[in-house]
């Protein structure tokens, strides 16, 4: 690759969106559930395309999740909208990474 500047590497690419797109946008998102539904909750989010790890945690929180996606577009309608519509999901926080 030819050009001015650097060469810059992507974070990782998103195979699961179905196209290499770098990955621009990544989030935690701390999620309050069901009392008794935090395992399963992690179990079927971690099933969503855009969710890189999901954990049972302990505190005001019950999982936590990162998240990443090629865009906020993509991260907000896509990862952010399913992870919502889980059934037992009372609360989420989300939390975008930033580089400084």
């Amino acid at each position: 690759m030819s050009g001015i500047g650097p060469r810059m590497e992507p974070l990782q690419t998103l195979r699961q969106f179905g196209q290499e797109k770098y990955v621009v946008v990544q989030a935690y998102i701390l999620i309050q559930t069901e009392v008794g539904r935090s395992t399963s909750i992690v179990t079927e989010i971690a099933q969503i395309p855009g969710v890189t790890l999901a954990e049972d945690v302990t505190g005001p929180y019950d999982v936590i999740a990162r998240i990443e996606a090629p865009s906020v577009d993509e991260l907000g309608s896509g990862v952010i909208a399913k992870i919502q519509d889980v059934k037992g999901i009372t609360r989420t926080l989300t939390c975008t990474v930033v580089k400084m």
